[in-house]
């Protein structure tokens, strides 16, 4: 897979907007939260899903919050997505404070700046693997050739001779794959992703991970991954360790040449 993968890069890479392609001199901070908490009131009582996270995310890096069930990891990636609001604490995301956001203009960020991946893949059953990926393009109202750009985003990932497959003919990690050329097609500098390998088999889960280490160093994508698959070690610049809703730990693991 990884020849494959590599294919289509350059082209892809060219259709980048300057602004995000990485920098030796100048790396912006793409996430950057201060003291985030989250309390979810269930009934009579209240959960503290979060309690008070401090973190910073440079842009062109791969980082993983990594912990167990319940320790805030999906809680934490809503919440630098838009799709949750803290409790109390700031979220800023290339240095906008999303407190001060509409409904519309997080919807806009998340459109043009932010992909999402999900474990369960979320692709439409009807639709082929490049419709999928070209839907995305229509809804972020993308200018320029959905044809392309959706091609580009499958060559990507390796998956071109399948564009036309349906999500019932592909393996699950095809489907992962096109989920990711989803998420990239729109050229987003942030990528979330949330336990994207738990439904895989370890090879599967291994080749999704070097994939999205691929995209991080080739494209200068900032990826943020919910984990608790063992193996990102191998893949991570920087791994958050959470707990009870903290931040337990930071680590810098030595990657593999």
């Amino acid at each position: 897979m990884t020849g494959q993968i590599l294919q289509g890069s350059e082209e892809f890479r060219s259709g980048l907007p300057s602004s995000i392609a990485p920098t030796a001199d100048n790396e912006p901070c793409a996430v950057r939260l201060d003291r985030v908490t989250r309390v979810y009131r269930v009934g009579q009582s209240e959960v503290a899903a979060l309690r008070g996270v401090t973190l910073d995310v440079q842009q062109g890096t791969f980082a993983a919050l990594k912990g167990r069930s319940g320790s805030g990891k999906t809680t934490l990636l809503n919440i630098i997505g838009g799709l949750d609001r803290p409790s109390s604490g700031e979220v800023f995301v290339y240095d906008q404070p999303l407190s001060t956001m509409s409904g519309t203009q997080l919807t806009d960020l998340r459109r043009h700046r932010i992909g999402f991946v999900f474990q369960s893949f979320a692709l439409l059953p009807t639709f082929s693997a490049f419709e999928n990926v070209e839907l995305m393009l229509r809804i972020a109202g993308t200018r320029q050739d959905h044809t392309k750009l959706a091609r580009q985003a499958l060559q990507l990932v390796g998956l071109e001779p399948w564009a036309h497959h349906r999500p019932w003919e592909l393996s699950g990690g095809q489907q992962q794959r096109v989920a990711i050329a989803r998420a990239m097609a729109t050229r987003p500098q942030l990528i979330l992703a949330d336990e994207p390998t738990g439904e895989l088999d370890s090879i599967t889960g291994r080749q999704i991970m070097a994939l999205f280490r691929h995209i991080v160093v080739s494209q200068g994508t900032t990826l943020i991954m919910a984990t608790h698959d063992p193996i990102v070690e191998e893949y991570a610049d920087t791994i958050y360790e959470l707990g009870d809703g903290k931040i337990q730990a930071v680590r810098h693991p030595v990657l593999p040449c």
